[in-house]
């Protein structure tokens, strides 16, 4: 498995990135799918906004935009996170900035394992995922 970081941004950069290849790792097995390449994007919420837009045909903000290009069951993405709206929801939902990223991360692998939060009951099952996940990333 490739897990490649970039950062489109400066003054910004993973503190634990080996540990966050290792949860992604992990996710990606548990949904019975073989690891790819999956890119990391890192950036601002213009860039998200522009993709967003240009891509999706979405006018609004968001924190994270995934592009599957899965070959059958390998999983191959990008996942571009806008760090400015992950700092915004941590403030505003009352979690750490860590917390809130790691989070969001795992959302768009989980995106690309084919989990989809179209519904009220696939969010559910998607925010129950995050959260094992992001206690599995702190327990080492």
């Amino acid at each position: 498995m490739v897990i490649r970081v970039h950062y489109d941004i400066e003054k910004f950069r993973l503190r634990d990135s080996k540990a966050l290849k290792k949860v992604i790792g992990r996710i990606i097995r548990d949904a019975g799918m073989k690891q790819g390449t999956v890119d990391l994007v890192f950036t601002g919420d213009s860039k998200v906004y522009e993709i967003n837009y240009e891509f999706l045909g979405h006018d609004y903000y968001t924190d994270i935009i995934t592009f599957n290009y899965n070959s059958g069951k390998t999983v191959n993405g990008e996942v571009y996170i806008s760090t400015d709206r992950v700092r915004e929801n941590a403030m505003k939902f009352n979690v750490p900035f860590r917390s809130e990223l790691k989070r969001v991360v795992f959302h768009g692998v989980l995106h690309l394992c084919g989990y989809d939060d179209r519904t009220a009951e696939e969010k559910a099952k998607m925010t129950e995922m995050e959260e094992m996940y992001l206690a599995l990333s702190y327990s080492g």
